[in-house]
């Protein structure tokens, strides 16, 4: 009996422990502060500028949007360094509606270092890390109206954002680091959905996105330095030009990019291209590269894929159609290899008038063409054109029911042609030549698989 009284008490005194430990604080919370507290009203009709600066400049931390229309007529400032770690939330059901020039929110921080941790100075981890924009949804009232706007910051997080009808959706500038995009609607902006404006930004990841039908580009680079770019999983559609990044005349350059497991499609206007990769230095010479474009769907603009003046570049296992003028380009660039990838016409999409599809290597060097499917391209010199090219692999490829002629290569050197499946066997196929070579010098081509008579330029070999 004594042996059962004294376990139920130690059963007794281990319970009431640990409600002691687990049992909510007694004493009074705070009541978590919001815009509101700072006298914003929210109704789409006052102005909140004031009131929500305020909020942020009285360094609460979490500054947070209840459900509402918050007019501003000026940037809300946030910086870093004198607030503390600060983020704006918004939770889905708040809107912030710009209605004067620039960004809405715009972040400053001090970091001049690199992502090496080494750099960081201390007030940049006390004082500046990881500020957060989540749950808002921003929409431009003014001309020159810009969502958001960072500078100098260490660990941005944008997330869960909708941006729209302004100027810019998201605009990078000077200096960043460690910078993540991910799960936001950049939508029919005037100007560019993610603009990375000659900005020095190593590590950024942009994921799980819809940036769609903004005037001026989808996910745009422009000189500056950007190193480690990593665009997954996204939907770039109606930009005009889905992915630009252009390198041309920038001494720091643009390399080391992931565009992997995208849908990019449509536009079509004069000048789209899905991705455009230009990787020219400051000399105006192929310069930059590192560019991986893989497991993507690609369509229906006038060059889906557009390399000039790059290096270093693997493109593979994307599906790619409806290319007004070409499929594939690529000029000026050198150390390019194109793994399998589909490049197919599909009679259900009805662009048998309008779209070419071709595949174009001009003035290139060492590069290497395998497993690459061409089907069905219209309208052009021949399904695979290699132009003013030395050095070129090409491989184990299957060129199909393209017009007039199945490979041309024009003034080519010192390269190999081997093992390639090239026929048409089209009811109306006229006039059709697998393989015409002019010019060029000192090439093998070796265990074809045509459907007629090649055209070799005499003499050569």
């Amino acid at each position: 009996m004594r042996i059962l009284m004294i376990a139920s008490w130690l059963v007794l005194v281990c319970f009431s422990a640990a409600n002691c430990l687990f049992a909510e604080d007694p004493s009074p919370q705070p009541a978590i502060k919001t815009v509101r507290d700072f006298g914003a009203v929210g109704d789409g009709a006052a102005d909140d500028t004031a009131a929500i600066q305020w909020a942020v400049d009285a360094q609460i931390g979490e500054v947070r949007f209840p459900r509402g229309i918050y007019r501003i007529s000026r940037p809300i400032v946030i910086e870093l360094d004198k607030l503390g770690p600060t983020s704006l939330l918004g939770g889905g059901t708040a809107r912030i509606i710009m209605a004067g020039p620039g960004p809405a929110l715009k972040l400053i921080g001090t970091h001049g270092g690199t992502a090496d941790p080494g750099s960081v100075k201390p007030n940049v981890w006390q004082r500046q890390r990881m500020p957060i924009i989540d749950g808002l949804e921003i929409i431009g009232a003014h001309q020159d109206a810009v969502g958001i706007e960072a500078v100098g910051t260490m660990q941005l997080i944008i997330t869960r954002v909708n941006i729209r009808e302004a100027l810019h959706g998201i605009h990078l500038t000077k200096r960043n680091r460690n910078v993540i995009i991910s799960n936001s609607h950049l939508y029919k902006n005037r100007g560019v959905g993610l603009y990375l404006d000659d900005v020095n930004l190593h590590q950024i990841n942009v994921t799980g996105c819809h940036i769609s039908y903004n005037t001026g580009g989808g996910i745009v680079v422009r000189a500056g330095g950007v190193r480690n770019l990593q665009v997954s999983g996204c939907d770039l559609e109606a930009n005009i030009v889905n992915v630009l990044i252009d390198s041309d005349g920038s001494p720091g350059g643009t390399a080391e990019v992931a565009i992997t497991g995208c849908t990019l499609q449509h536009s079509g206007g004069p000048n789209s291209a899905n991705v455009r990769f230009i990787g020219a230095g400051g000399d105006g010479q192929r310069a930059w590269g590192h560019l991986t474009i893989a497991n993507n769907v690609v369509s229906d603009v006038e060059t889906n894929i557009d390399i000039q003046k790059a290096r270093d570049v693997s493109i593979v296992g994307n599906t790619v159609w409806t290319g007004y003028k070409y499929n594939l380009r690529v000029c000026d660039s050198s150390n390019v290899v194109v793994g399998p990838n589909v490049m197919g016409r599909n009679p259900r999409y009805r662009d048998e008038k309008t779209a070419n599809d071709g595949v174009l290597f001009r003035n290139c060097a060492d590069c290497t063409l395998s497993g690459l499917h061409i089907n069905g391209v219209r309208r052009a010199p021949a399904g695979l054109v290699l132009e003013d090219c030395r050095r070129m692999n090409v491989t184990g490829c299957t060129i199909l029911d393209c017009d007039t002629v199945g490979v041309l290569l024009k003034n080519v050197s010192d390269s190999r042609l081997s093992d390639c499946l090239i026929r048409n066997d089209r009811e109306d196929a006229a006039a059709w030549v697998p393989l015409r070579v002019s010019g060029g010098r000192d090439n093998m081509i070796d265990t074809q698989l045509l459907s007629d008579i090649p055209q070799l330029t005499p003499g050569r070999r």
